[in-house]
């Protein structure tokens, strides 16, 4: 759980909240009027973060596959697999046409 601080009290220990996010792993939520508005983290937890969001941006026709290899690593049979379907797919970013 992240603590709470608020904006103000954060700018009078900014050095201090620098250091406990950076060497002691903890994550601090600056707020405002009560509600969170920013938070300082360790930086591997935002390359974490940077990670997950680059995996949720992979094209589907690569998950696709990545699923299918692991399937067969496990040694099981497809119940499909001997009508030898392909399937593609294409992210497309909302907004898009569907046409090219």
């Amino acid at each position: 759980m992240a603590e709470e601080i608020p904006v103000t009290q954060a700018r009078a220990d900014f050095a201090e909240l620098v250091n406990r996010a950076a060497y002691g792993g903890e994550r601090i939520v600056m707020t405002r009027h009560g509600k969170p508005i920013v938070a300082l983290v360790p930086a591997a937890d935002l390359e974490r973060l940077q990670e997950l969001e680059d995996a949720e941006r992979q094209p589907s026709e690569t998950i696709i596959r990545l699923g299918a290899a692991a399937f067969h690593q496990s040694g099981e049979s497809h119940p499909a697999e001997h009508r030898r379907i392909g399937i593609a797919a294409e992210h497309r970013p909302p907004g898009t046409s569907g046409t090219p």
